[in-house]
């Protein structure tokens, strides 16, 4: 099984269209992909499930990432660099045993003209803390707003070109 994790606990985020557009295209390559959207957390997550506590609402969670040996992660933008929550997500997670030795891929998007650039560095560091294996090709999303369309589809050709790319790459990895 394989994760594909939305990077934000905002409602309706682009994150998520753009989670659900790789969930599709994905699982046409013959892999089975689930869909974690961080609005799932539970309300009380940073109460409940750090410092070695556990939750029986975030069992569930752990479950889906403790059998995960692939993951795709769409990083928002936020403050220059990655949401607080997906750090705490991570930091909830067992560790080392939730990502040790497994695979991520990163896609970094932005309302603005950089694709979160900077916000998918921070978040490799974190990666290669955890002894993840990063997918070298990296993508960035800029002005996310202007590249999906009411579908969730992404509409710009070029765009299209990369995110296949890295989708074929994914499947292969």
């Amino acid at each position: 099984m394989n994760l594909i994790i939305s990077g934000t606990n905002r409602l309706g985020s682009n994150s998520l269209k753009v989670a659900q557009y790789y969930q599709e295209e994905l699982q046409k390559k013959g892999e089975p992909w689930q869909l974690l959207s961080l609005t799932d957390l539970p309300q009380d997550l940073l109460f409940s499930d750090l410092y070695g506590k556990r939750s029986s609402n975030f069992a569930p969670i752990q479950e889906m990432v403790s059998a995960a040996q692939k993951f795709v992660f769409i990083i928002p933008e936020y403050n220059g660099s990655y949401p607080g929550v997906l750090k705490v997500f991570i930091d909830a997670c067992a560790f080392p045993a939730s990502f040790y030795h497994k695979k991520a891929a990163l896609i970094g998007i932005s309302s603005g003209k950089y694709g979160n650039i900077r916000g998918v560095d921070h978040f490799t560091g974190v990666c290669n803390y955890l002894r993840m294996h990063v997918l070298p090709l990296k993508i960035h999303l800029p002005t996310i707003q202007n590249e999906l369309d009411d579908q969730g589809c992404i509409t710009e050709e070029l765009t299209h070109k990369f995110v296949s790319e890295q989708i074929d790459e994914i499947a292969r990895f």
